[in-house]
């Protein structure tokens, strides 16, 4: 089945997310949308799904126009989606997410739970998937979990299938795997909208590629492109990919973490007894799928909690304990991997957000009142410094790019005297251009002398900045590498093997 969009335009309110967007897939085609997160690539798959209607444009379906109301005329159409976040049930099994909808009944009513198992079994066998029906959702690995979504949508006898940032949660063999499948599905003669941020996964299964930005189309990439000229089309300006760095100079002291162990509200184990250290002058990054602790282990490390025991020390003095004000008054920077939730205040000015934590410092305040004129030179300072693009310091920081808001956390952090740099997730929702100076102003902070901690999902962000990998599954730690690992075997880890061990 042939897709065309043509001159697609959403708008929310004054922001024009799809500016008369033109796609057109073929069947038995890779089509990837690449572009930033922001670019308005979801948005538009969202109008051809039936989420949103388009304010303009045209959907047409070998040739004829469609007029979707909802997502279950889209499905009835034969468009199918995979969603970025699993639409899944935990609790039921993988028969009964599959069915979910478009139920078949038998005698009385009852629900013909046989004919969905058997459905599953046919599909599953045809792409070659060990996927038991009767499983329940929620045991099953995130990889396996995608394949249910895929299975629900060729149950609907989908002729384009829609996979929305597809990697996001998976390993790089899952991620391999997964490439695997769209090759099948395309040889088939389904046609594929694969939408993506990252070059690499773009350039290995796309047949073509349509480049947005700031939601317009700028323009079609040959899959043979470099990942700098992608990069360029995506940004509007020439990027440098590749992080440069020294070897590390490692000093003494530095960060010691010892049997750690956090305990969730429900008593769930998050992190399982892990003990590691970071020194001075380098960059130590912690790797794997998200959910597999890493967050609270940052957290942990931040005073953030609730019940943890073991030690965690810099310098040699204790931080387990200690409230956020303490640990970060003992010299620690930190970016929380939510910006949004934990590292900014939207509605305060970025002058504002530049000290939040320091707005008591002498430096700023005088009986208890803010010194305007100091803050103001300081936040100009810091924008210049750190290349943030805002109207000012009196610039709601909510109204920024997220790239920029970004710049606002890592420049407030870095502005201070520091014994530990940690960050999490310190790209995420960010444009190529931002992710080359932060990953510079990282480095530059290792060659400080500063201990930094890196976590990140983003496989090739952890082994371009790291000097020492860490990876971690279902809370504790499978090894501490080398950076110049092999993806392969730093895939297997993150799945909770450790080939280095067997080598050994």
């Amino acid at each position: 089945m042939k897709l065309e969009l043509r001159g697609i335009t959403k708008r929310f309110g004054s922001l024009v997310a799809n500016d008369h967007i033109d796609v057109v897939v073929e069947p038995g085609q890779i089509h990837a949308l690449l572009g930033e997160n922001g670019a308005g690539k979801s948005t538009l798959m969202n109008v051809l799904y039936g989420l949103y209607r388009a304010d303009e444009g045209e959907i047409l379906l070998d040739d004829v126009v469609q007029d979707f109301r909802g997502p279950g005329d889209a499905m009835a159409a034969g468009i199918g989606m995979v969603h970025q976040h699993f639409m899944l049930i935990p609790v039921f099994t993988v028969a009964e997410n599959v069915m979910l909808g478009h139920e078949q009944t038998g005698a009385l009513g009852a629900l013909d739970l046989a004919a969905a198992r058997a459905h599953v079994r046919a599909v599953a066998a045809r792409f070659g998937f060990a996927v038991d029906p009767d499983a329940i959702v929620g045991d099953l690995p995130v990889g396996v979990q995608q394949r249910v979504e895929i299975i629900k949508a060729l149950s609907r006898d989908a002729k384009v299938l829609v996979f929305d940032e597809p990697t996001a949660v998976l390993t790089p063999q899952e991620t391999d795997e997964l490439m695997t499948i769209m090759r099948q599905l395309r040889d088939e003669g389904t046609a594929i909208v694969f939408i993506t941020h990252k070059l690499r996964e773009v350039r290995a299964v796309a047949d073509r590629i349509t480049v947005i930005r700031l939601g317009k189309v700028v323009g079609e990439a040959d899959p043979k492109a470099s990942n700098t000229e992608l990069a360029s089309m995506m940004v509007g300006r020439p990027v440098e990919l590749t992080v440069h760095k020294e070897p590390p100079r490692i000093g003494t002291g530095g960060l010691q973490v010892s049997d750690l162990r956090v305990i969730g509200a429900d008593g769930v184990v998050l992190v399982d007894d892990i003990s590691f250290d970071v020194r001075p002058g380098e960059v130590l990054a912690i790797a794997g799928v998200q959910g597999n602790g890493q967050t609270e282990l940052a957290e942990a490390i931040m005073g953030l909690g609730a019940r943890t025991t073991g030690s965690i020390s810099l310098d040699g003095a204790e931080l387990l304990g200690r409230s956020v004000n303490q640990v970060l008054g003992s010299g620690v920077g930190f970016v929380p991997e939510d910006r949004g939730e934990d590292g900014l205040v939207g509605a305060f000015s970025v002058a504002e957000n530049l000290i939040l934590d320091r707005s008591d410092d002498p430096e700023f305040s005088r009986y208890g009142t803010i010194r305007r004129g100091v803050l103001d030179g300081f936040a100009r300072d810091r924008i210049a410094e750190f290349d943030i693009r805002t109207q000012g310091p009196a610039q709601h920081a909510g109204s920024l790019s997220g790239g920029n808001q970004q710049k606002v956390v890592i420049a407030r952090e870095l502005s201070r005297s520091l014994k530990l740099f940690l960050a999490s997730q310190p790209t995420r929702g960010v444009d190529v251009g931002s992710i080359e100076f932060i990953h510079k102003r990282i480095i530059e902070t290792r060659d400080e002398g500063i201990p930094v901690i890196v976590v990140s999902t983003e496989l090739d962000e952890v082994v371009a900045l790291a000097d020492r990998i860490l990876v971690m599954y279902r809370g504790r730690i499978v090894g501490i590498v080398p950076a110049d690992t092999p993806r392969d075997v730093l895939g297997l880890m993150m799945a909770g093997e450790n080939p280095t061990e067997d080598a050994a």
